[in-house]
């Protein structure tokens, strides 16, 4: 038994519903995943702006001139500044918050409703950012931000899990990965650009991220709800001609009734959050809602997503070359991400997780022993030419190894293992430490790399072998398990197994379900 692990025998899983893959739900879960637009722009876009110098000359003015002093202490240190720190992680505090909002709404109104709420705030705030005249204008622009991205991440991965067939699911819920990586390279390319700009670059920057928050609010109007959201409150003729729509049959009886009872049993749940904490049925999900999102931050990517050109600027890269170093991660994400879509439901989460995780702790060893190397602990040195190309290549492979495994797969995994009776509570923690943990890093990032200079790679490189260990073992695969069934999953775990009631497993005989590899 290697970890745990499980497949489904055929390469599936669960009942083998009528119906196919439509272009109607493929072409819904594709405006659908534009959602994760807001939340890439950001992730590239805060770093480019804040390694601007007119951006900091106007509202970071003492960063400024550490930038300019002859004389440093060291090199780690050059934008070791808590109030810049604020400006980026504000944000995710906001969407910490707003993502327990955004699932008492997303229950009660809809997956729609969170993501035109989730727009409107993203619009407001970038808005307010792109007219900022003091520090206070924009962390009050970014708090909006946060709300937007709180709202968004709680509705959309639950939206595209909940309309995808269980065949798919995993390729058409990394879509929202996808959309994200697209935002951040998009970023990163703006970012170069206004750059160049004599004037108010920065204000191009930031002022564009209504272009996401329209497509958002857009998409929010034309897009159908979901039938579970529909069953959530009593619209039992629509939700089954909805589902109708996007399998593209006629005959959906047995998914329907699936539906139906899975809904039955959410209604007998009055307080979701109760039960996810209290009851041992739900421990799984607990756990994986709570560790996964942990894991995905801990990784370090947003030290590259977010500071990435701040970062390149402190190991010594011209101004030029720390832009375009952060456009080649930024490509590299969204190339890597659709191997992901291409291997998700072919290979199963579990493959991707273990060989991304390896290759994470490689790059991560290899790039703080070439920093270490040139930097030393007195952060007083100069990168040659190829030793930049060297830590730049190793950090694309790092970036690779994430954006096939733990970008997307942190998204997916937490979404598509909830019942629907703790769905949206689930969620909800996922997203809430999610960004809780987003908050730390970014608000924290620079201070420890002054502090823990090229060891902070080793720092994250150990947390990777940790989190690859716990996949290992804790982790069943879901690959094409239909999300009414997972129940049998988890029973089928020898270690989750004894937290599963019989009565917790729905959808006939467990017969050809899975067998123990």
């Amino acid at each position: 038994m290697a970890g745990g692990a499980f497949v489904s025998e055929g390469g599936g899983g669960g009942n083998s519903y009528e119906g196919g893959v439509t272009v109607f739900v493929i072409m819904t879960c594709i405006v659908a995943a534009m959602g994760g637009l807001l939340f890439g722009y950001d992730l590239g876009i805060s770093g480019g702006v804040t390694s601007m110098e007119e951006f900091l000359s106007k509202f970071f003015p003492e960063v400024d001139r550490q930038m300019h002093e002859a004389r440093r202490e060291t090199a780690y240190c050059k934008f070791d500044n808590q109030l810049l720190q604020l400006f980026t992680s504000s944000l995710y505090l906001a969407a910490l918050v707003s993502s327990f909002v955004a699932s008492a709404v997303t229950r009660k109104y809809g997956r729609k409703i969170s993501m035109f709420v989730g727009g409107v705030a993203f619009l407001i705030g970038s808005l307010f950012n792109a007219f900022a005249t003091n520090v206070a204008m924009l962390i009050i622009g970014r708090l909006l931000l946060g709300v937007g991205v709180g709202f968004a991440n709680q509705s959309t991965p639950v939206y595209l899990s909940e309309m995808a067939p269980a065949k798919i699911r995993g390729a058409l819920n990394i879509g929202f990965q996808m959309a994200i990586t697209i935002g951040i390279l998009v970023a990163n390319l703006i970012n170069y650009g206004t750059s160049q700009m004599a004037r108010n670059g920065w204000r191009v920057s930031l002022g564009l991220a209504a272009v996401p928050a329209v497509v958002m609010v857009i998409g929010s109007f034309v897009l159908p709800d979901t039938p579970n959201s529909m069953l959530e409150r009593g619209k039992y003729e629509q939700a089954r001609e909805m589902l109708q729509k996007i399998r593209g049959a006629d005959n959906v009886d047995e998914e329907f009734q699936d539906l139906c009872d899975a809904c039955e049993a959410a209604k007998k749940v009055e307080n979701p959050w109760k039960n996810i904490f209290q009851q041992a049925k739900y421990r799984p999900a607990l756990v994986f809602c709570s560790a996964i999102p942990f894991f995905q931050q801990i990784t370090g990517i947003n030290v590259i997503m977010f500071y990435a050109p701040v970062l390149f600027k402190t190991l010594g890269f011209a101004d030029d070359a720390s832009l375009i170093s952060a456009v080649i991660t930024g490509a590299v994400n969204v190339v890597s991400t659709l191997v992901s879509i291409y291997a998700v439901d072919r290979y199963g989460r579990r493959i991707l997780f273990l060989e991304g995780g390896i290759q994470m702790i490689i790059s991560q060893i290899v790039v703080g022993t070439l920093i270490g190397m040139k930097f030393g602990t007195t952060g007083s040195g100069t990168l040659t030419p190829a030793t930049a190309d060297w830590i730049l290549a190793f950090i694309c492979l790092y970036v690779a190894g994430f954006a096939w495994s733990w970008g997307p797969l942190g998204w997916l995994v937490p979404s598509e293992i909830c019942p629907l009776e703790i769905r949206p509570a689930g969620q909800a923690i996922n997203v809430s430490v999610n960004m809780f943990f987003t908050f730390l890093i970014g608000q924290f990032f620079l201070t420890m790399l002054c502090h823990m200079k090229f060891g902070l790679f080793y720092f994250f490189g150990g947390m990777v072998a940790v989190m690859t260990v716990f996949i290992y073992f804790l982790l069943p695969e879901t690959k094409g398990v239909p999300i009414e069934e997972m129940g049998r999953v988890w029973k089928q775990h020898p270690f989750w197994k004894r937290y599963i009631p019989d009565d917790a497993v729905i959808g006939g005989g467990e017969e050809n379900y899975v067998k123990e590899v």
